[in-house]
């Protein structure tokens, strides 16, 4: 991270701050706490923020204002503090949400298991136990990928792709955790199942995790899980929310 942080311009659509050139926990935790000092800041000029995994955008129309002013702001406001090691901000929520290991609706459980280096019911152990943050959301609407797991959890993508994984599939990769918005082709390992939706275009919230929010997937029986299919109808699947602070 010796060049980092770094400003760049996207075209004259905006600026991008980025904490890292790839995935680690402090780039994130940068990305995610940066962000949140921007908004607080209520630049005129910043119509809109969001992050990716180690970087923070701001929409900002270059063609009105002069680049110049936005990255001297941005500048002074990397300087007041170290971002890597930066509190991540208040009010962030931890959702709890049951997931069905394993069985035919998460067919690939035993091949991730393998792949890690541990067997079936440590892998169940391991996943369902683990407490990740939604590190960004992207490449489908509300789609969030989640990390980090330990080290022996950077698993590679498959070398073909699965055809379609139903929408709610926890799936796994590179030491991450994706719950998936709809169904969709894949190349990560499809090991549990939920009923969670986090895109849901009809209400005031459409997504409802934002990145900085935390994610664990404790299992369930797969009776349990038919029950939560059977009777919830809010997209959380059955998830327990508790504010962070």
């Amino acid at each position: 991270m010796t060049d980092t942080p770094r400003i760049r311009r996207v075209g004259l659509q905006g600026l991008l701050v980025q904490f890292g050139d790839a995935m680690s926990e402090p780039a994130n935790r940068a990305a995610i706490a940066f962000r949140a000092a921007v908004d607080a800041q209520n630049w005129p000029q910043v119509r809109e923020t969001s992050t990716s995994l180690v970087s923070t955008f701001l929409s900002v129309d270059l063609a009105a204002t002069p680049p110049e002013q936005i990255t001297d702001a941005l500048t002074e406001l990397l300087h007041t503090q170290d971002w890597y090691s930066a509190p991540l901000p208040a009010g962030r929520t931890l959702w709890e949400i049951p997931t069905l290991y394993g069985t035919d609706a998460a067919p690939q459980l035993e091949e991730a298991a393998t792949a890690a280096g541990v067997d079936p019911d440590t892998a169940i152990a391991e996943l369902s136990q683990a407490r990740v943050r939604v590190l960004t959301i992207g490449f489908a609407p509300g789609q969030p990928y989640t990390g980090e797991l330990p080290p022996h959890w950077d698993i590679p993508r498959q070398q073909a792709l699965t055809k379609s994984v139903p929408s709610g599939a926890l799936v796994v990769a590179i030491r991450q955790l994706i719950v998936f918005t709809n169904a969709s082709p894949t190349g990560w390992r499809h090991v549990g199942q939920t009923a969670f939706r986090n895109f849901r275009p009809d209400s005031a919230t459409p997504i409802a995790l934002t990145p900085g929010d935390e994610m664990c997937f404790p299992s369930v029986s797969e009776a349990e899980y038919t029950r939560i299919t059977a009777q919830d109808t809010s997209g959380d699947g059955g998830a327990q929310r508790v504010v962070l602070k």
